[in-house]
């Protein structure tokens, strides 16, 4: 690596690093005076407090990189721009496409640390930092939803109310199909998982049997054994959030779940997606930092900063909206998470193409 690099790459670094504890700390701080009163209402111990907020540090530092990466550029190049460094570069055959090596080897790294961080450590620390959110900072009240689950190509399993252990539920129905039409249905108050034998035990069970000749209803009171040809794990399965999962362990689920026949899968397949799509946003980022300041400018870093803040925000925002657009099965699951990159990448090479005219 040349001087030239090692002093632009450096700096980016030490530039990069300093942007991201100041974010950090900055969102850090409004979390915190935002959720004062509930930390005061709750008695939460202080340790608690300081683990919460370190569990989220990853989960923080992966949202803020756009912002860091984006300020670190525009700082780094309009300096090199004010202190007239940037035009002896360029009057000694320096170009852009030459400029931009040193900080798209250090977006590189970081893209690589955020790419782990986002698919494994930010899941690992979830348990922790949900679990003190829902314990301490939320009262939610959760509506249950009906779900249709495929026990096999001619069953289905339908389920109006999952207990809180996962292994009961109410309301539930068994249906069994002969092509399309309707042969059999057990309807049963409510059913338990029997992790043994693969047998589930259905209580209070009406059995309808369909024929050319009419309807035959049977009644079994108490407790009857069903064969359920899905995994004791299912109800597990179908409450599992996907935040919590690794970028393997979520595409595992999303299998296991299409194979099910299960619906309703968008949100983890943009999920899934964005785990991957978002650390490369710091690489992205960068083509629009630097071509932004390469012309040397007199506002000096307190433009920098807001350009920053604006282009950065508008990414996190484009990315917000489009991934919850994508939870509701509007648009491509994959397109909904990658299409900020997109959209930024564009946006990148023409103003790339423009700065070096």
């Amino acid at each position: 690596m040349k001087i030239v690099d090692r002093y632009i790459s450096r700096d980016f670094l030490v530039t990069f690093i300093f942007s991201s504890a100041s974010f950090v700390s900055l969102f850090t701080l409004i979390h915190m005076v935002d959720n004062l009163d509930d930390f005061y209402k709750h008695h939460v111990p202080g340790w608690r407090i300081v683990m919460f907020y370190l569990s989220s540090l990853p989960e923080t530092l992966l949202v803020t990189t756009p912002l860091s990466v984006l300020l670190a550029s525009l700082f780094v190049t309009g300096k090199l721009s004010m202190q007239s460094e940037l035009p002896a570069l360029k009057s000694a055959g320096l170009s852009l496409g030459r400029l931009l090596r040193p900080f798209l080897l250090v977006a590189s790294c970081i893209t690589l640390f955020n790419f782990a961080n986002s698919c494994w450590i930010v899941p690992s620390m979830y348990d922790w930092a949900r679990g003190f959110e829902k314990r301490y900072l939320r009262n939610e009240s959760r509506e249950d939803d009906i779900v249709h689950i495929r026990e096999s190509n001619d069953r289905i399993l339908t389920v109006g109310h999952i207990g809180a252990d996962l292994e009961s539920a109410w309301s539930v129905s068994l249906e069994e199909f002969k092509g399309h039409r309707l042969v059999s249905r057990i309807d049963a108050d409510s059913l338990r998982v029997t992790p043994s034998g693969g047998k589930w035990r259905f209580y209070h069970a009406r059995h309808r049997s369909f024929t050319d000749n009419g309807e035959t209803l049977t009644v079994h009171d108490g407790a009857e054994p069903v064969d359920i040809r899905l995994s004791p794990d299912t109800f597990r399965m179908l409450n599992a959030d996907p935040d919590q999962m690794s970028v393997w362990q979520l595409y595992r689920f999303i299998r296991h779940q299409e194979d099910a026949g299960i619906s309703g899968l968008d949100r983890a397949r943009v999920k899934l997606h964005t785990k991957i799509a978002l650390p490369f946003a710091g690489v992205i980022i960068i083509m629009i930092g630097v071509p932004l300041s390469t012309r040397k400018k007199r506002s000096g870093l307190a433009l920098e900063a807001t350009i920053s803040l604006l282009v950065g925000f508008l990414y996190l925002g484009m990315q917000k909206t489009l991934t919850g657009i994508g939870y509701s099965g509007f648009i491509n699951p994959a397109l909904a998470a990658w299409l900020p990159n997109i959209i930024f990448m564009a946006a990148g090479a023409a103003i790339y193409r423009t700065a070096n005219d």
